[in-house]
């Protein structure tokens, strides 16, 4: 068990002064005798505490490097702004409450919050559901008449950048310490750019991100097909190539 500062002074009454003094052994067994309950203290803990009086003047702690201990207070603030307000940012926090990023930070991570990020889904018309149904029969019943039809088909995709301030996953969050499943529809009717990719089940390299001025409509996917499947078409048994799903070149 530490000595506080009144052990410690104890142990300097114990020394003694002038031609009254005790050895340190005799400190040691005298301390023993008033405190059997406690750890018998060493003569070099004695040693140090009668040099330090010696050369400071007292036998107090010395001040405790590092940072200090997070107040309970700025704790409870802490956790009930992300109540008030789950959204909230840590920077937002620390201007608010007017405490460091890295102690905000330490508090949400002590309290398990985690910061949830919003999943996104598409807004659904009502036909959509009916379409979806449509498009996955008209997948398995050509996969089931030809077995290559899948490794066949031209994926591609494309990423849609919104200029109108419209919802960014990466910015937004939600402070909870269980996850909240939280979603939100959104649609893709706002002004925007586009980048379009493909990629052909081949071991060619795939064709590359392109800029777009709009949405491609059916004769500019066909064009843009073209120009981009050079290179990566493979032939079935009849001679035709396969460069889209469900088309051959003959079908543009």
């Amino acid at each position: 068990m530490p000595l506080n500062e009144r052990d410690r002074i104890e142990i300097l009454m114990m020394i003694g002064v002038g031609d009254r003094m005790r050895t340190q052994q005799e400190v040691c067994r005298l301390f023993h005798e008033m405190h059997p309950d406690r750890e018998p203290v060493s003569q070099s803990t004695v040693s140090r505490i009668e040099r330090k009086y010696r050369e400071l003047g007292h036998v107090r702690d010395a001040p405790r490097q590092g940072r200090p201990k997070i107040n309970e207070n700025v704790q409870q603030d802490v956790i009930l702004s992300a109540l008030e307000n789950p959204h909230c940012t840590v920077r937002q926090v620390s201007r608010d409450l007017n405490i460091g990023k890295s102690s905000v930070s330490n508090i949400f991570k002590k309290v398990k919050y985690h910061p949830y990020r919003v999943r996104l889904i598409h807004e659904l018309a009502e036909d959509d559901f009916d379409r979806r149904t449509e498009f996955c029969e008209y997948m398995m019943d050509h996969n089931n008449q030809n077995n290559g039809f899948i490794a066949n088909i031209l994926f591609s995709d494309e990423a849609t950048f919104f200029l109108n301030g419209h919802v960014n996953r990466q910015n937004t969050r939600y402070w909870s310490q269980e996850n909240p499943h939280w979603m939100q529809e959104y649609h893709t009717q706002h002004p925007q750019k586009h980048n379009w990719r493909n990629a052909h089940n081949t071991n060619q390299s795939d064709g590359g991100p392109s800029p777009l001025a709009s949405y491609l409509t059916e004769t500019e996917m066909i064009t843009m097909v073209r120009l981009k499947a050079v290179g990566i078409q493979t032939k079935t048994d009849s001679g035709k190539t396969k460069v889209a799903c469900g088309m051959t070149s003959e079908d543009f």
